[in-house]
């Protein structure tokens, strides 16, 4: 990653409103999405899926932002205001908390662009010259000021910021775009099972990330005009995008490592399995993600909580931890931890192991129990003696959730509801 820090990319970003559309409801994460809002999930040990476009925004300059609020807020509004409330209001820095309204109904957002449309006042009383639109539900690291100097600098009236993606990746999964040889966006077809290919890279298309630059005029006319529009689903990917090409210039700024022109990385954590891999991710010796980047952090609440802690060193009772990560306030007591990621407040306790997993925080595991490619939710009590991940019939038989790769999802009203005995 590069940084743009000249003055002509400052005056861009002090000129930039940046809209983090965070009203996901995640509902391929099934109970993990069942009280809060996608990007309000817990990723990495100690951060929020929302803390990754925010800390982007900041990073890149960019501190006038609104987050729009949807689905199961509570967890989401209490986090922004602990820990994004440190921006200087007297310089015009800000995270505002946009909740879901309507002045002339009491609908919520219809999608993407109603939510947008909702606040049009926000934006004309703002006036900023760009208005950049982010989904609030992915996990990378991105300069958007290279984004908006791109812009500016080829004229567009709307910029798609978009990944390459293997085809067999994108088909039924992502909206994905079409391009001529300068970078115009020609066609645009979301989840499409055939994907178009990409002439400088057959296999892989262009997937779009979700993150859009508008003139902010030309936004505020397509968001009154799809507002008329009795057949649309008020969406960008649906109705917005693919109504503008052919009229407007609307561009695709290709998102790329500047310095080796290779695939950086992004992910959309909307499953089960890509949100277990994402957190797995972090653990090998050398993250795709290198969230300890001094130059690049990623700004977050945490509770203040003691160090971890390992205890006990007999042969057939020792804790210790290995190629894992372990957060703050965790105990680990006479258990064997691998390969697994550890929110703050856990507590394993003797002759425990667990490999390959995800650990919410407050989590507390008994004794002799044996956890494998598991996600244990928030706030779990795993008695003693269980094995989850070992036997998929009997994790069923619980009532656990096995994702398509044969990950093991269980919560607090998991446990509540089973038959232990």
């Amino acid at each position: 990653m590069t940084h743009s820090n000249t003055r002509y990319v400052s005056h861009l970003t002090r000129n930039t409103l940046a809209l983090i559309l965070a009203g996901g409801k995640g509902s391929r994460l099934f109970e993990l999405t069942k009280t809060q809002a996608k990007p309000a999930l817990h990723f990495g040990g100690k951060f929020r899926v929302i803390d990754f476009p925010l800390s982007n925004c900041i990073n890149s300059g960019i501190k006038q932002v609104g987050v729009m609020t949807h689905y199961r807020a509570h967890s989401l509004i209490r986090h922004l205001a602990r820990g994004w409330g440190h921006l200087n209001r007297d310089l015009g820095e800000f995270v505002e908390l946009m909740p879901a309204w309507h002045k002339d109904s009491v609908c919520w957002h219809e999608g993407t662009a109603n939510a947008l449309y909702q606040h049009i006042e926000f934006i004309r009383d703002l006036a900023p010259k760009y208005v950049l639109v982010l989904a609030g539900d992915h996990v990378y690291k991105m300069d958007y000021a290279d984004m908006l100097a791109q812009h500016e600098q080829s004229g567009a009236d709307m910029t798609v910021s978009c990944i390459e993606v293997p085809i067999e990746e994108a088909a039924n999964t992502l909206g994905v775009i079409c391009i001529d040889q300068q970078n115009r966006i020609c066609r645009f077809h979301e989840k499409p099972a055939d994907p178009c290919s990409l002439d400088d890279k057959p296999g892989y298309t262009l997937a779009s990330m979700g993150n859009y630059v508008f003139n902010t005029e030309f936004l505020i006319e397509q968001l009154l005009k799809d507002s008329k529009n009795p057949q649309s689903e008020h969406d960008f990917g649906k109705d917005i995008i693919p109504a503008l090409i052919d009229d407007n210039q609307v561009m695709a700024f290709r998102f790329r490592d500047v310095e080796d022109h290779q695939k950086p990385y992004w992910r959309d954590v909307g499953t089960l399995d890509s949100f277990w891999m994402a957190n797995m991710d972090l653990v090998s010796v050398t993250p795709e993600l290198n969230i300890y980047d001094e130059d690049w952090p990623i700004w977050t609440h945490q509770k203040q909580s003691p160090p971890a802690k390992f205890v006990f060193n007999d042969d057939d009772r020792r804790g210790y931890a290995v190629d894992s990560t372990v957060s703050g306030g965790c105990i680990i007591s006479g258990a064997v931890i691998k390969q697994s990621l550890l929110f703050s407040d856990v507590r394993v306790h003797s002759y425990s192991r667990v490999e390959e997993s995800v650990i919410m925080p407050k989590v507390t595991i008994g004794r002799h129990v044996n956890i494998k490619r598991a996600i244990i939710d928030s706030g779990c009590i795993i008695p003693d003696g269980m094995a989850i991940g070992i036997d998929h019939k009997a994790d069923l038989a619980r009532g656990f959730r096995i994702s398509n790769k044969g990950v093991v999802l269980v919560t607090p009203c998991m446990l509540t509801h089973q038959n232990i005995g």
